[in-house]
């Protein structure tokens, strides 16, 4: 998830003139605050210039981006700030519940009321809810997009059907220096791959989010075995420019990546790269939206996020980055390659099969960090 998009100036009355020509996007009883711009800190694939042009030109509104290439980082920097700096914010939904600081919400609460709710797909707003968008009995979180992690490789490679993709397939013989992954994900596909398999109990992973020892437990076992078979290991990688050049630059010829990798070396490197969901279950991840609790511009973040929720932008979103958007009218803006590609990686099964990533517990990122950094040290 990288590469950074900029944006366009609109500016005085020429730009008052366009915000208020844009209903459908900026609603006409929310009033511009008086500094007729949007800071925005999203992942660095999320907001690229057509989506920004689009978005001015409809608004008048400027929109400053910032970026960032891991939740960590979202999640550090809006803490030191105190919640302040930036009006909009993309945490992984699961992340949610860490954006505290003395126990309070670094994320204001969101007013539904001021959202154009059937814009967003009504499954999405659910699910989110468990996985961590509403905090002290109250949402401030929406979901945005929602994506896999599952097997990207080389076709010709590895001539496989949607029915031999495993996790397991990491972990085959002769594949010496040949496999990328993500190092505090693949601890979690390896884990699905191991527990169907027999060879570990972990009631599909969800163990690690019980109890301190049922993590320590079960990610001792999956940390062994990933270690045991370390020589097949050819690039970590921790986003998504590090997990394009595992394949293009590394030599690595299968892995475990974010969907965007895989569909984007097949739409713009080869076609010979396919991603598909392995017969354990994609991991599935839910990115959001969210006001963060010191933003200056809340009038522009609530018509920033009412933009990302059209067919236009949401389409735009899905175009650039091959990730599957929550609006609702997304697909029909999407084009004809994004319908193709998403048939064949989500087929009936593979979507009745997803695993979603659950909110995390309060040892679950420190423990796995500790994992993280002995498969690592290896």
């Amino acid at each position: 998830m990288t590469k950074i998009a900029r944006r366009t100036v609109l500016k005085g009355a020429a730009a008052s003139a366009v915000a208020i020509a844009a209903p459908a996007i900026l609603r006409s009883t929310d009033a511009l605050a008086s500094s007729g711009q949007v800071n925005v800190f999203a992942w660095g694939d999320y907001i690229q210039k057509n989506q920004i042009d689009f978005f001015e030109k409809k608004t008048g509104i400027k929109v400053n981006l910032s970026t960032y290439g891991s939740n960590d980082e979202a999640e550090q920097k809006l803490k030191a700030a105190g919640g302040k700096g930036f009006d909009i914010i993309c945490p992984s939904v699961t992340n949610v519940p860490n954006y505290r600081a003395d126990g309070e919400m670094l994320l204001q609460p969101i007013d539904e009321a001021k959202i154009d709710m059937d814009n967003v797909i009504p499954s999405m707003v659910r699910d989110s809810i468990q996985l961590g968008a509403v905090q002290d009995g109250k949402r401030v979180a929406l979901p945005f997009n929602w994506g896999t992690e599952a097997i990207t490789f080389d076709s010709e490679a590895h001539p496989m059907s949607n029915d031999d993709v495993s996790f397991g397939s990491l972990w085959a013989k002769d594949l010496a220096n040949k496999v990328a992954f993500r190092q505090k994900s693949v601890i979690m596909g390896t884990g699905l791959y191991l527990d169907s398999i027999g060879k570990l109990k972990s009631d599909r992973m969800l163990d690690v989010y019980k109890t301190e020892d049922d993590a320590r437990r079960v990610w001792d076992q999956v940390a062994a075995f990933i270690i045991e078979n370390k020589t097949n290991v050819g690039a970590f990688w921790n986003n998504a420019t590090e997990a394009t050049n595992a394949f293009t630059q590394a030599g690595c010829t299968i892995g475990q990546t974010w969907d965007t990798t895989g569909i984007k070396l097949g739409w713009e490197v080869d076609p010979k790269w396919k991603y598909r969901m392995p017969i354990e279950g994609g991991i599935t991840w839910m990115d959001s939206i969210a006001i963060p609790s010191g933003a200056e511009n809340v009038e522009q973040a609530y018509a920033f996020i009412n933009a990302c929720y059209t067919g236009e932008m949401s389409g735009l979103h899905v175009q650039n980055t091959g990730y599957n958007s929550a609006a609702a009218q997304a697909a029909e803006f999407a084009g004809d390659q994004y319908k193709k590609t998403f048939a064949e990686i989500y087929t009936p099964e593979a979507l009745a099969n997803l695993w979603w990533w659950q909110a995390d517990t309060p040892w679950f990122a420190t423990m796995r960090q500790a994992y993280v950094d002995k498969i690592t040290n290896a």
